[in-house]
């Protein structure tokens, strides 16, 4: 049995005679891929802010608590702005020359870099070099992390059939952060049981980096039998048959006159997504440890409980914008999460008793990521295929980009951890309206795939 990844005739000059056919396994190849190079790549990420308070100490220390946790998320932002960076690279490759090399390329660099993490040495080493080598790093990883973005977020949506390229939407984007802070989160309670107390300072941290040479590894299990995307072969096949002239560059094309706007529509739906999910899913195990006060045992598990429920949220999410379009469900989730985010913050810091702060936990991150899981696939049925990729790459990464820098101003901006609860809720209430803005001037993409 075969599945048609697409019905309709590119509309980037080329024509094509019948749509490509997809079989089963390549679906399932592409979908695994997807999710998973994401979720390797977002475990490698979730790793840091899992030792955040621990680097903070080794590599950038202050007298003030916050200054160094503030510098540590200022390390993750810096990750976060050379993203674009990486779409743009890696993106133009997936557009001329395929998404899976790119692809392999782009999760085998993040884990290495990861793992090189764990080989540096620390400011009562070497001095002020340490946070210099830390952030040369980071430079490096966000490179690789961008191009990861570009194929991974379009593989998998171009080769399912239309009815599931929502949920799938979803599994990518909030399902791989999903199983990629899970990942973590076992991670980090595998090595505080390894490495209990101090020795966890001195070398705990340096294994949870190590295991990011674990997913390269992974990576290159899961990708060796993947497929090239069908409405890519497609593309070039038409190519080919009408004998059309080379094409210009993918980030020419998608920086004209004709795509600007689009882009910046995109950016700033983008924005609010990705700061929503900074601020929730990346900010929590900071908040469990400096304001909850948990141990590693209840926050290793509320972490893992709150994986699990964005893996649910994502998905049902994404199913949802294929249900009722793609633009009403940015709104209805936009106007939830305008509502409930901001307050879930005040009642965990409060909760009494670790079965509520797990519940609260646990919706306050199945609402950050609920809010972007649709954004995926609204990003791919915004461009053709023959800028997908970069497209996609970069409307989500300049976003994400800056949502990154969210918990660097929501650091600064409290003064004392007990001042957290509240900077976190204003921050949220202003970067969902942010979200809602965009939502409301983007038009509905469901269904247009198929017409790029």
């Amino acid at each position: 049995m075969k599945v048609l990844a697409n019905q309709a005739v590119p509309s980037d000059g080329a024509q094509s005679a019948a749509p490509v056919a997809a079989s089963n396994r390549q679906v399932l190849g592409a979908v695994t891929a997807s999710c998973m190079g994401w979720a390797l790549d977002l475990f490698d990420l979730f790793i840091l802010l899992f030792v955040a308070p621990v680097i903070g100490k080794l590599f950038f220390p202050s007298e003030q608590a916050m200054l160094s946790l503030a510098a540590v998320y200022a390390s993750f932002a810096v990750t976060l702005l050379m993203r674009p960076l990486g779409s743009a690279i890696f993106g133009a490759y997936a557009d001329r020359n395929g998404r899976k090399g790119a692809m392999v390329v782009a999760v085998t660099g993040v884990g290495l870099s990861t793992a090189a993490f764990g080989l540096l040495p620390t400011v009562n080493q070497i001095g002020m070099f340490a946070p210099v080598l830390f952030i040369l790093l980071r430079l490096i990883q966000g490179v690789f992390v961008g191009g990861v973005v570009a194929s991974t977020h379009t593989i998998g949506t171009e080769s399912v059939p239309p009815s599931w390229r929502g949920a799938v939407s979803g599994l990518v984007g909030g399902g791989g952060a999903g199983i990629g802070a899970l990942l973590a989160s076992v991670t980090y309670m595998a090595m505080t049981a390894l490495f209990p107390g101090d020795a966890f300072d001195a070398w705990g941290w340096r294994c949870m980096f190590f295991a990011g040479i674990l997913s390269s590894v992974l990576g290159l299990v899961i990708f060796n039998s993947l497929e090239e995307s069908p409405l890519w072969k497609q593309l070039q096949a038409a190519k080919k048959s009408s004998g059309q002239p080379t094409q210009a560059h993918p980030l020419r094309t998608l920086f004209s006159r004709e795509y600007r706007g689009i882009l910046l529509a995109n950016i700033l739906l983008t924005v609010g997504g990705g700061s929503a999910y900074y601020l929730t899913s990346g900010y929590l195990p900071t908040f469990l440890k400096v304001v909850v006060k948990a141990s590693p045992g209840e926050s290793s598990a509320i972490l893992m409980a709150s994986s699990l429920g964005v893996i649910v949220a994502s998905v049902a999410a994404g199913h949802f914008s294929t249900l009722v379009g793609r633009k009403k469900a940015f709104l209805v989730i936009g106007f939830a999460s305008l509502i409930l985010m901001p307050m879930l913050y005040q009642w965990m810091a409060v909760a009494p008793t670790s079965t509520m702060r797990g519940v609260y936990a646990v919706a306050l991150s199945m609402l950050g990521c609920a809010g972007f899981a649709p954004i995926l696939i609204f990003l791919n049925e915004r461009f053709p295929t023959s800028i997908r990729a970069s497209g996609t790459g970069l409307s989500w990464n300049i976003g994400f980009a800056i949502g990154g820098m969210m918990p660097t101003l929501a650091s600064l901006s409290a003064r004392t951890p007990a001042d957290l609860p509240l900077t976190l809720s204003i921050f949220l209430g202003v970067v969902t309206l942010i979200y809602l803005a965009g939502a409301v001037i983007v038009p509905e993409t469901l269904g247009r795939l198929g017409e790029k």
